[in-house]
This record gives C-alpha cells, sequence and structure tokens, in this order.
C-alpha cells in the first residue's frame, strides 16, 4: 500500500544500506592502508581492536571482496530510491557516470603497485576508490531520476487521425473507380475510390491546382464513355476537356448500340450552330419564362439574389413576352435568341401594336402598355431599359450566327441518336458566354430528365460560372439514370454567385463528397460532415515525489479542419454514396489518387486535334446576322400592314396610315382594358 509510513520505511531502509556501503569501505581503507594511517597517527588501541575483529571477516580477506560487498550494497541502496523525475536528463551522462566511477573504483588497485612512498599510493588508492564509488552513486540517482516513459512522437497527430478505408475494387456499370493510397497507423495502403452510385451527384471541390480535373474528372469522362454514356461536358477552359472527350469518344465508339456524335458549341471557333429555343423543345409559355430568366440572370449575376424586386421581374417578364410571340409566330419560324433580341430593339409604339396582336402574352405586356399610354417614360425605360441593355451585350454576329442554326437538337441521351455535347467558354468573356451557355444547359437538363432515355453523364467544371438550378435534376433525375458530377473551388464560391440557401442545398443533397485542399468555412463543414473517430490521448503528471502517465481512448475529429486546409495535389477526402444492393461499410476516406502520369502524357501526346467542322467566312457571318434583322423588320411590317384597310401607293401616306395604325391598335388595347376594369368595378359594387 502507497501509504506514507511504508514510504518512510522503505527510505530508511535504503540511507541504512547506503551507510553501511560507506562503512565497508572505510573499514576496507583503514585495514588496507594501515601504514599511511599509522603515520598519519590516526591510529588509535580501540581502533585497532575492533578493526581486528571485522578483519577476521570474509568481505575483508581481500580487496576485491570488499570492495564488491560496498559496491553491492552501493547498488541495493539505489535500486529503491524515487528521485524526481526530469525530462531533461538524457542517458548519456547516466552511462558516462556510471561507466567512469566504476573504471576508477575498478582500476584504484594498480595504485598500490606504485613505486612511491606509501603515503602516497594511498592516498591515491583511497582518491580514486572514492571517487568512482561517488560517480556511481550519482549515476544512479540520476539513473532513479531518468522518464522512462515513451511518449508519442507524432508532433502532427498524424497516425491517430487515420482510419481504415475500403481497400476492394467494387464495380458495376455506372461506377467510377480510381485506385488509391492511404497511410493506416503509419504504414502505406493500397485502396479504391468507388463511386458506385453518380447518379445520386458527385460534388467535387478544391482551390485552383488541388487536382479536380486532373485527378477526377478526366476519369469521369474516360469511364463514362467506355461504359456507354451519353453526355454533356462543360468546358470552361476550352478546348482542354472537349479534346480529351473527343479522343476518348473516338477510342470506345465500339461500346455503343448507336454510335454517338459529337458537337461542340464555342463562340470563338465556331464549330457547330444550336438554337437553344429551338420551338419543337418550347411547349408551353413557362418554357419561355426559364429561358428568360436564365439569360438574364447569367447577364446580371446580381439579380440572382434580387429574385422578386419589381424591376427583376419586369425584365424577365418583358423577354418573356418577345420569345413566346415568335414561339406562337408561323409556328416559330423566327424562334430564336438573336431574333428576340433584335424584336426587343424595336421602338415601342411599333412593338407594342404588334405585339397586343397575340393574346397570350397580353397580361405579360399589360404593365409596359399602360406606362407608355400614361407616358410614365422613367418607368417603362426602367422596367425595359435594364432588360435591352443587358441583352445588347449579346449582339455579335458570331453570337448570332451560332445561336441561329441547327446543326442538332439538345435531347443528348435520345437512345436513337447519342451526343456527345461540349460547351466551350472562354475566361475572359465569362458574362456573356457565359449567360447564353447557361440557356444550353437548361434545356438540357429539362430535356435529359425524361423516362426511358439513354445513361447521361453532366460534367460540370468550374459550375458557379454558369446560371443553372441543379436542384431538381440532382432529386429527381437519378431514376432517369442522370449523373451529375460538380466541380466548384469552394462553397463560398457558389454562396457568392447563388446566395447562402442555394450553396448549402446543393453541399446538402449530394451523396458522393470528394474535397481537394480548401480552408476556411468549406473545410470546417467538411471536418463537421466527416464525424469523429476512437483516437489514441496521453498525459503525463510530474511532482516533487512521484510522476504519473494516464493513458485513454476518446471520440475526436477523423480529419480536422486544418488537415483539409493543407492537402497537397492529389489528396482528397470525402464521402462516398452506396447502393442497397452494393453496400461499402468503409464510407469515408483521406487518400491520394494515384495517376500514372507517365501514360497520361503519352496520351496527351497522341491526342489528336478537334476536327474542323466548317469553314465559315467572314462574310457568311455578316450575312447571317443582316438577315436576322431584317427578318425582324419583315415581321413588324407584315404584321403592321394587316392593321392597314388598304395598301397606299405614295409612301408617305404609307407611314402616316400606318402610324394611325399603330395608334389604333394601342387605343383598342386600352378601352378594351377600361371596359375589363369597368366590369371589375359593377361587380364589386
Amino acid at each position: 500500500m502507497q501509504t506514507g509510513e511504508n514510504i518512510q520505511a522503505l527510505r530508511k531502509i535504503m540511507d541504512f544500506t547506503r551507510l553501511l556501503s560507506l562503512a565497508v569501505l572505510g573499514i576496507h581503507f583503514y585495514i588496507i592502508c594501515y601504514p599511511a594511517f599509522r603515520y598519519w597517527q590516526l591510529t588509535a588501541d580501540i581502533t585497532d581492536r575492533l578493526i581486528s575483529i571485522f578483519d577476521s571477516q570474509v568481505i575483508f580477506q581481500t580487496e576485491l571482496a570488499a570492495k564488491g560487498t560496498a559496491l553491492l550494497l552501493l547498488i541495493i541502496s539505489l535500486i529503491g530510491v524515487k528521485g524526481k523525475k526530469d525530462e531533461k536528463i538524457r542517458r548519456r551522462t547516466i552511462l558516462t557516470y556510471l561507466i567512469t566511477g566504476l573504471i576508477l573504483y575498478t582500476i584504484s588497485h594498480f595504485f598500490l603497485m606504485l613505486q612511491a612512498d606509501i603515503q602516497t599510493s594511498s592516498l591515491l588508492f583511497m582518491g580514486s576508490t572514492g571517487l568512482g564509488f561517488l560517480l556511481v552513486l550519482a549515476g544512479g540517482s540520476l539513473l532513479s531520476r531518468l522518464l522512462q516513459i515513451k511518449m508519442i512522437k507524432d508532433v502532427f497527430n498524424n497516425d491517430n487521425e487515420t482510419f481504415p478505408q475500403e481497400e476492394r475494387l467494387l464495380e458495376n456499370q455506372y461506377s467510377i473507380n480510381l485506385p488509391t493510397k492511404y497511410v493506416l497507423n503509419g504504414q502505406t495502403r493500397n485502396g479504391w475510390l468507388n463511386i458506385i452510385n453518380p447518379f445520386r451527384s458527385t460534388l467535387v471541390s478544391g482551390s485552383a491546382g488541388a487536382g479536380k480535373t486532373y485527378f477526377y474528372i478526366r476519369h469521369v469522362i474516360d469511364q463514362h464513355l467506355k461504359k456507354g454514356f451519353s453526355m454533356l461536358v462543360y468546358d470552361f477552359k476550352y478546348s482542354d476537356l472537349s479534346t480529351m472527350a473527343y479522343n476518348k469518344l473516338l477510342k470506345y465508339a465500339k461500346n455503343y448500340k448507336v454510335k454517338p456524335c459529337l458537337y461542340v458549341i464555342n463562340f470563338e471557333e465556331i464549330m457547330h450552330r444550336c438554337n437553344p429555343l429551338e420551338p419543337r423543345g418550347m411547349t408551353d409559355i413557362t418554357d419561355a419564362t426559364e429561358a428568360s430568366r436564365t439569360v438574364m440572370l447569367g447577364l446580371n449575376r446580381e439579380w440572382i439574389k434580387k429574385q422578386g424586386d419589381f424591376f427583376v421581374e419586369s425584365a424577365i417578364s418583358f423577354v418573356t413576352a418577345l420569345i413566346w410571340y415568335l414561339r406562337r409566330y408561323e409556328n416559330g419560324r423566327y424562334c430564336t435568341l438573336p431574333h428576340t433580341i433584335e424584336l426587343m430593339m424595336i421602338d415601342y409604339r411599333r412593338l407594342f401594336s404588334v405585339l397586343t396582336q397575340q393574346g397570350e402574352i397580353e397580361a405579360l405586356i399589360n404593365p409596359f402598355v399602360s406606362a407608355w399610354e400614361k407616358e410614365e417614360w422613367g418607368q417603362l425605360e426602367g422596367q425595359i431599359g435594364s432588360a435591352k441593355i443587358s441583352m445588347a451585350r449579346l449582339v455579335s454576329p458570331k453570337l448570332y450566327y451560332v445561336l441561329s442554326g441547327n446543326d442538332f437538337t439538345l435531347d443528348i441521351n435520345n437512345p436513337e441518336a447519342p451526343k456527345i455535347v461540349c460547351l466551350g467558354n472562354n475566361p475572359q468573356k465569362l458574362q456573356t458566354y457565359g449567360a447564353v451557355l447557361s440557356l444550353y444547359v437548361n434545356r438540357i437538363l429539362k430535356l435529359v430528365n425524361q423516362k426511358d432515355k439513354l445513361k447521361c453523364s453532366l460534367i460540370f467544371d468550374e459550375y458557379p460560372t454558369l446560371v443553372a438550378d441543379l436542384v431538381p435534376t440532382i432529386t429527381t433525375a437519378r431514376s432517369n439514370l442522370v449523373s451529375c458530377t460538380i466541380g466548384i473551388q469552394s462553397i463560398e464560391q457558389v454562396r457568392k454567385e447563388y446566395g447562402a440557401e442555394q450553396a448549402n442545398i446543393i453541399a446538402g443533397i449530394s451523396g458522393n463528397i470528394i474535397s481537394g485542399q480548401v480552408s476556411g468555412d468549406s473545410a470546417k463543414k467538411l471536418s463537421e460532415t466527416f464525424g469523429k473517430i476512437m483516437q489514441e490521448r496521453e498525459s503525463l503528471s510530474i511532482n516533487s515525489s512521484d510522476t504519473s502517465v494516464s493513458r485513454s481512448v476518446q471520440l475526436d475529429t477523423a480529419i480536422p479542419a486544418s488537415k483539409i486546409a493543407a492537402l497537397s495535389s492529389g489528396e482528397f477526402v470525402g464521402m462516398v454514396a452506396d447502393n442497397p444492393d452494393q453496400k461499402i461499410e468503409l464510407k469515408m476516406f483521406h487518400a491520394e489518387i494515384v495517376n500514372d502520369h507517365q501514360a497520361i502524357r503519352l496520351e496527351e501526346e497522341g491526342y489528336r486535334p478537334l476536327p474542323q467542322i466548317r469553314k465559315v467566312s467572314e462574310e457568311e457571318i455578316q450575312e447571317n446576322y443582316r438577315r436576322i434583322r431584317a427578318d425582324i423588320q419583315e415581321l413588324i411590317s407584315a404584321e403592321l400592314a394587316k392593321l392597314l384597310p388598304a395598301e397606299p401607293e405614295d409612301k408617305r401616306e404609307k407611314q402616316s396610315v400606318e402610324n394611325r395604325a399603330q395608334g389604333k391598335t394601342l387605343k383598342t388595347t386600352a378601352k378594351r382594358r377600361k371596359k375589363v376594369n369597368g366590369e371589375k368595378k359593377s361587380l364589386s359594387l
């Protein structure tokens, strides 16, 4: 029992044993150096008689026995010593004391054989033996104070923050499988990153240079094309991903029942043409509303957070009315975005005269006509002017050329005509091109989310540069075999572009989360998502009389935010989703994705460049631009002519009659509105 009485008793025994060793050594000195003591007159009869008694004992018969007994008693006295522990004491110091002391204690015998007087020999003998004895005593005392506990030397707690990861290769006809390397308890092991259900969407985050494209997105393109997916690739830095998709398609084309075609939308190096407002794809006015909202929010990113504002909604309603009017006019003959822009630029008197003839959009244009009739020009310009200024940025002959053609339709997962569509952007013209590409994306999202279609992979590199609501696709398209891969730099980036609510929804509903180096709030939220694991802990307590060490196991963060912020390129953390028939117990991972850099470099060197689809001269582009403007002028003239009673021959008279027709039309509209208001008033009375 560790009581005070026992400790005091042990201490007295140790002190007595040490005193006994000193006594044995002193008697040995008196006996073996007696002539010197007698010379120094340090002898007496009584001491001689006492020493004679000890001299007859075995331990004093020889020098070896006496010194050995003294050393043994010293060692016994040191065994029970409990000195104050000191972390600064080093083993080398203790060994130096002990070895030096033992050497001096042992070789002191040779001083007695020196050819010198007895006094000198005796002093050297006793001095060497005594010094050796003291050094052994000092070394033994330090040894009892040595902290012999090996504390954990893992400064950054790397070994503790490791956990088992999936080492099985789990494949199916939709999966994405990447080899990995991870560390478990200081050992490097091989594992697999298995995205066995990509239809639950994959959120890939990481700052610039973290390796999102090189380590993950390139493998999605490769493996999904190998498994026969149709595909949409948003190529933010054209033409990296487009070239890769083209060459992968050449390699895996034989894996498709119907060979897919590759289409590339690029506004600088014109490849293919496609009309995102294709009439057959717009069956309801809500389609026009969605298209209008996408374009306007894409051109004015700050409007995303102001949806519901009067002037924002007014601009969207005005563009909606124009798009739906062109959709209904001659079965959508002029239903393109360039025609919509040109129609918007017509002066109000002529434009409103024409638009009021279409009953389906009367409710949409009513506020604008009312403001015009009341001559509230400030309000009218506030409602329409922002839309005209924004859309004017899209007035470009090249844009008009691409957006007014019909090389392909946007139903990319049509089993009878599968497509690989690449949308190329330019970071230097992000806001202009991003709005139009967002329109393509939103139209594709609606068309692919249908039953009985081919499996489809949607890949968005730098998603926040688009204005596309992916939430309905993520939540409802899983059963229609639509996979969504969303590349972002951080959740803060999404929050900046779309607002906190939309950012939290996208981060929360993505089933597969893969993250490279991120910091701030993104790293903190990821760390909380990954949860905690059991980790070992050690604590050391040192006081004047004792040292205590405690070891415990407790739950602590599996992957701290600081570690996520310090990931190297190619290192990823995350969590994967599984299937009911293909369970994954170890869903969480913290590993390095293994790329064969040499093989990838050789493969890229052998890539074929994208083929030149068409040679378009500047004259053809300008001619198309002039034709679109002429189409709108002809439309306005034709519709106004229908309001004329007869066709005057004189141009001045024709213009006068046309103006009267425009005024008559607007007055008729005003009378109709007043009549309706009067009926409402009488009903209320």
